[in-house]
Parts: structure tokens; C-alpha cells; sequence
């Protein structure tokens, strides 16, 4: 009962998350999002302090722990209105150093207190430029983060396929495992297709993503071919290639010639109803049981969609990707690893006799002010704002297309350092520590 208590709260969690920082970005500007971002970052970060510093069995931790986890539910709606009141800012005011400076100069100031404590001061405007410089640098730091767990996530998975493989009715896991992975190398294919059709990639692009595509599918016909690989990691591998590349050359939006070619091809065809008349009624049934809901019922998936609307596609790609690839390397890995899958509903200990699984046992301690850092970087790369039309978070320059590149490459290139290191008796080697009780 208390894990599904945990999974509902950590769901509330990540959906307050999601839509609160971009609606602060969207309302009051840059900098009421930033602040509103590093009021949520400090108050997670002494809430995992405090649970981190205290001993398990302590009442200090139990009390102090219940009253930081009851008051989020209060302190993060009312972080949100601080923010929102004492940060919005005008729109063309996108520089903080410029910013700070001026507004400095400019503010008149009654006391020493006031100019270096008070609205506008000091230590505000060192505090959110300091914000907005980290988690900019940092950018390229979450981006080798994820590709270096993206490549955990690979090998576990490879480990988890051939102990499923050894451990009973090899052909039913291994006839499963190949459609698993031709399925996934058949939508990396499909969207390495869409790639090709862009028009905005030159020479140099379709270059650098012939041999990006050429050296990942050369390394996993070495895997299969040597066995050091099996046909899981490599479909993976290719399919992380092939999602790097995507993203380094789209927004997941269209472009205004394809929402042209899409608007005419609308217009030029017949309009028959695009499902059979039997689900269309279903649908139209469900529409109008959706507006005689309770209007606070309704106002509130208004609001949600409204919100989600605020926020481009690619960061919402981005984040659950890294999400689920951050959660794996830091539980699910370490867990398994250890003591069986079990395991995956004990909370992480730091009384580990491997190295690397106590720092990602410190990471996971840290995993909401982590989150809270990564969503916010990725909506920075997508903020934009001019003095006609306001700011937005969806037509921003998302940058750092040398990184991605830097990623797939080092991808890549620890992958193939682990094909050379590996083992090629891999099936006797690599599962023997896995619990089959």
C-alpha cells in the first residue's frame, strides 16, 4: 500500500513540476522563472539534506522529514505567487547583467539594507544571474549525463535479455527478444527516413550523419557478430543514435511549408469522416459527457491543457527521456545489480561496497532539486523573447547541436571500449551474478 502511496505522491510531484516552472516562464518572464526555479531547487535541496544528514532511525529525521514533505504542498503554490509578484519583469529586458546594472543605478534605494536585501538589490540580481549562468553551463553536462546513462540503461538491458534467455525457455524469450528488438530497429529506421527529408540539412549534416549512423550500425554487427553484444543492446544503440540525430535537426513542430502542404491537402479532399461512423459516435458521445462535467471539473482540464500548450514538444521529449534514463541508472541498475529485483522497492542506501553505486545512490537522494535544474535548463534553451510580440517557450533556439554531436560520439566511443574490454564467453560472465531464487 505504501508504494503505491509513494508513486501517487511522486506523480503529483512530477505533474506540479511540469506545469508550474513553465507557467511562471510563460506569466511573468525570464526572470520570475528563474526565481520561482531556484526557490523550488533550495527548498528540495535542504528537504534531501536533511534526510541525507540525519541518521535513519532518528526522530529528528522523522519529524523534521514529515513536516518538509507535508508543507511542500503549501510552499510550492505559494513559491509560485512570491514569484510571480515580486519578479515579473518587461520583455525586452533578456540580459541580467545589463539588467542589474542599470536597475541598480536606477532604483532609488532609501537604505545600505534595501539596496543590497531589497526588491531588485544586489543579492536578488547576483542570486538569478548566478541561476541562469549555472544552468546554462550545465547544459552540456545534463547532455553527457544522459548519454552516458543512456548507455547503463543499454548494458543492463543486454544482461536482463540473456538472463531471461539462460534461465528457462530460451526459445520463447529469444523469438520474443528479436521482434522486441526488429520492432525498434524498424521505428529508428522510419524516423532515420523522415531525417533524410528535412531541408535544412547541408552537405556537412548528411555527411556527419553518415558516419554517426555508419559507426553505430559497424559496432552492433561487431556485438552480435562477436557476442560480446546481443541483438537488445545493438537495436538500442541504433535507435539512441537515431534520436540524437533527430533531435539535433527538428523541434518535433512542423515547419510553416508542412503545415501549408498540410492545409491544402485538407482542403482538396473529400470530407468523409476519418474513422467509421461507430467510433465517431463514441466519440461525439464522450464530448458531450465532457461538457456537462461540473465547470470547476472543466476549468480544470481547460487549465491543464492550457498549460501543457506553453511548453514545446522536444522538452517535453526530452525530459521524460532523461527522466526514465536518470531513474534507471540511479535505482533500477545499482538495485539490480545487487541484490535482485527485489531490491527496486528499497530506498538507496549509501552503505555500498561499489564506488559507483554510492554516487548514484547520492544522486538519487538529490533527484528532485536534479530535476528541477534539468527541466529548467531545457526551457532556457527554448525561451525567447522580443519587444513586439512578448515571450514565448516554444520558439527559442534550442543550440547546442555541437554538444549533441559530442554526445553520439562518446556514446559511440565508450560502447566500442566496452565491445573491446568485454568478454566474448559474455553469457556464462555477465549474468552469473543475477538471482534466478
Amino acid at each position: 500500500m505504501w508504494w503505491f502511496l509513494r508513486a501517487v505522491s511522486g506523480s503529483i510531484f512530477l505533474l506540479t513540476i511540469v506545469l508550474s516552472i513553465p507557467i511562471s516562464f510563460d506569466v511573468g518572464g525570464r526572470d520570475t522563472g528563474l526565481a520561482y526555479s531556484l526557490a523550488l531547487f533550495g527548498f528540495y535541496f535542504v528537504y534531501s539534506s536533511v534526510k541525507l544528514a540525519t541518521p535513519e532511525t532518528s526522530r529528528v529525521r522523522w519529524a523534521l522529514g514529515s513536516l518538509l514533505q507535508t508543507s511542500q504542498w503549501i510552499v510550492v503554490p505559494t513559491l509560485l505567487i512570491w514569484s510571480l509578484h515580486n519578479f515579473a519583469v518587461d520583455a525586452s529586458s533578456t540580459d541580467w547583467v545589463s539588467r542589474t546594472m542599470g536597475g541598480l543605478g536606477r532604483r532609488n534605494h532609501a537604505t545600505w539594507t534595501d539596496w543590497m536585501f531589497g526588491n531588485g538589490g544586489l543579492v536578488e540580481s547576483v542570486a538569478l544571474g548566478s541561476w541562469h549562468r549555472t544552468l546554462s553551463y550545465s547544459s552540456p553536462v545534463f547532455q553527457m549525463a544522459e548519454g552516458f546513462c543512456t548507455l547503463l540503461v543499454i548494458q543492463a538491458a543486454g544482461q536482463i535479455s540473456r538472463w531471461l534467455v539462460n534461465r528457462g525457455r530460451s526459445d520463447t524469450w529469444v523469438l520474443l527478444l528479436l521482434i522486441f528488438s526488429a520492432s525498434i530497429i524498424a521505428s529508428a529506421l522510419y524516423f532515420l527516413w523522415r531525417i533524410a527529408l528535412f531541408p535544412s540539412i547541408s552537405n556537412i549534416d548528411a555527411t556527419l550523419i553518415g558516419v554517426t549512423v555508419t559507426s553505430a550500425v559497424f559496432l552492433c554487427a561487431i556485438g552480435i557478430g562477436t557476442g560480446r553484444g546481443n541483438p537488445v543492446e545493438s537495436s538500442l544503440l541504433f535507435a539512441y543514435v537515431v534520436l540524437c540525430v533527430y533531435q539535433i535537426f527538428t523541434d518535433y513542430m512542423q515547419s510553416a511549408e508542412a503545415q501549408a502542404a498540410a492545409l491544402e491537402q485538407a482542403a482538396t479532399q473529400p470530407e468523409f469522416p476519418p474513422l467509421p461512423p461507430i467510433i465517431m459516435a463514441s466519440y461525439s458521445t464522450f464530448l458531450h459527457l465532457l461538457g456537462s462535467l461540473p465547470s470547476a471539473v472543466y476549468s480544470s482540464l481547460s487549465f491543464l491543457h492550457a498549460a501543457f500548450q506553453t511548453i514545446a514538444p522536444s522538452v517535453m521529449i526530452s525530459l521524460i527521456y532523461r527522466i526514465i534514463v536518470f531513474y534507471c541508472a540511479t535505482r533500477i541498475i545499482p538495485a539490480v545489480r545487487e541484490s535482485g529485483a527485489r531490491a527496486l522497492m528499497e530506498e538507496p542506501t549509501l552503505d555500498d561496497s561499489d564506488a559507483a553505486n554510492r554516487v548514484l545512490g547520492v544522486l538519487s537522494w538529490f533527484s528532485p532539486s536534479i530535476l528541477i535544474a534539468v527541466y529548467t535548463s531545457l526551457l532556457l534553451q527554448h525561451f525567447s523573447a522580443s519587444d513586439n510580440e512578448g515571450w514565448t517557450l516554444r520558439n527559442g533556439d534550442a543550440g547546442g547541436n555541437m554538444w549533441r554531436w559530442i554526445n553520439v560520439a562518446a556514446t559511440i566511443g565508450l560502447y566500442s571500449i566496452e565491445l573491446y574490454l568485454g568478454n566474448e564467453d559474455a553469457d556464462g560472465g555477465m549474468v552469473s551474478h543475477w538471482k534466478t531464487d
